[in-house]
């Protein structure tokens, strides 16, 4: 049988036809090879240098090779996190003529790392927490789209924090199947499997003297359990809102802050029974959200101040109409939150006389009749404009009256 190279692009092939698909993975010479740390795997993979990238090689039966193939190139189309499929290599034989195992390459994950290098020098707890919590946006998405992985565990998964954000990657799929809608007990299966394997695992890590001393390894792996659950639960509920919709939307976005998920993106859509709003979550590092407002606005704040303005910028961009989250042909970002300065920010903080303000900064004084707004909707049960909350903090609170309760 002849080589075959069944690749995602026709540029694919010419760059891999370099390497020395005669020889076993594991008697690749140095000059193919990069030195990247890798993950503990079932099969021989090896990292390699194919024309101007580097790809991950993965030596596997070629059923399996050609069904993960398929599942990888899925999971694209679904805009799921995962490693990029580039091709299948079948055919192989060695100098003798004696069969080779197929292989599949994907394309190296910039900047991702293996759990296992990210804790050669001991971790934070609070750091753990968060990839767990990046390992269960992961979950949640791919149960969401209809992903049953039958292996989740953190050697199957590859790490990356990107701008602040934490994020966590599929990178072995030969487990898994696609289908419609997932049941609850496909879906409670995933989790037992993540529990167990994350357990065992942090095991290994705590008998190599890898885990910090106040982990424990069976907590932990509990935990898993216990952020999906909240968080499938808080993503899937039915959010059918009327007309005036801002106190349930604050509501839902501080229910996920208070589960120590932020906000990536939120999605209105319109319908005669009211507006239904959907929300992508992320996993993020101290400071983000400093640094993404002072990139969309110009706004200089603290981080809590930061989060709470970029909430509202997010609710309100959601509301209009030439927005469309990855819609080239929709207003950018940037272009948005200038908007939202000049016709939410700005008008605000000037509703609040100078005399009153203190010491405090405009973002303060924003992020306060946000606060104020938030708390007056829930004592009337029912929305609250920028405008009448500004007048009502400056009144009965810069004022000297009584804050609601």
């Amino acid at each position: 049988m002849e080589l075959q190279i069944t690749a995602t692009s026709p540029e694919q092939p010419a760059s891999l036809l370099d390497l020395p698909w005669n020889m076993p993975l594991e008697e690749w010479p140095e000059e193919h090879l990069v030195a990247l740390p890798r993950g503990i795997s079932r099969h021989v993979v090896r990292f390699a240098q194919a024309g101007g990238e580097v790809v991950a090689v993965k030596e596997v039966g070629e059923w399996a090779a050609v069904r993960e193939y398929g599942l990888l190139r899925d999971l694209d189309r679904l805009a799921i996190p995962a490693v990029d499929a580039l091709a299948i290599v079948t055919g192989r034989t060695d100098g003798d003529g004696e069969p080779l195992e197929p292989v599949l390459v994907t394309r190296h994950l910039v900047g991702s790392l293996p759990y296992r290098s990210m804790f050669e020098t001991t971790m934070r707890p609070s750091t753990i927490k968060r990839l767990l919590d990046a390992l269960a946006v992961l979950l949640v998405r791919l149960h969401l789209a209809g992903f049953a992985w039958g292996d989740c565990s953190l050697s199957n998964t590859l790490f990356r924090r990107d701008a602040g954000a934490y994020a966590a990657y599929l990178v072995d799929a030969e487990t898994g199947q696609i289908q419609p809608k997932l049941t609850s007990g496909q879906r409670e299966y995933d989790v037992e499997v993540a529990r167990v394997n994350i357990a065992g695992e942090l095991m290994d890590l705590e008998a190599s003297g890898s885990l910090h001393p106040s982990v424990d390894p069976v907590l932990f792996g509990q935990a898993i359990e216990e952020r999906y659950t909240a968080l499938w639960h808080e993503l899937t509920r039915q959010s059918v809102y009327p007309v005036a919709k801002r106190r349930y939307i604050d509501r839902r976005v501080r229910r996920l802050n208070n589960l120590g998920f932020d906000v990536a993106e939120m999605q209105i859509e319109r319908s005669p029974d009211g507006d239904t709003v959907t929300f992508l979550p992320k996993v993020v590092d101290a400071g983000h959200h400093q640094r993404q407002l002072l990139r969309l606005t110009g706004l200089d704040a603290e981080e809590n101040q930061a989060r709470s303005l970029l909430n509202d910028l997010e609710a309100w961009m959601a509301t209009q109409d030439d927005y469309t989250p990855g819609d080239p042909l929709g207003a950018r970002p940037e272009v948005l939150a200038h908007r939202w300065v000049r016709d939410k920010f700005r008008p605000t903080v000037r509703a609040v006389p100078l005399e009153l303000r203190g010491s405090a900064d405009t973002a303060q004084i924003y992020y306060e009749v946000l606060e104020h707004r938030w708390l007056l909707a829930e004592r009337c049960q029912g929305d609250v404009g920028l405008q009448a909350a500004a007048e009502d903090y400056t009144r009965n609170v810069l004022g000297g009256g009584r804050p609601p309760e």
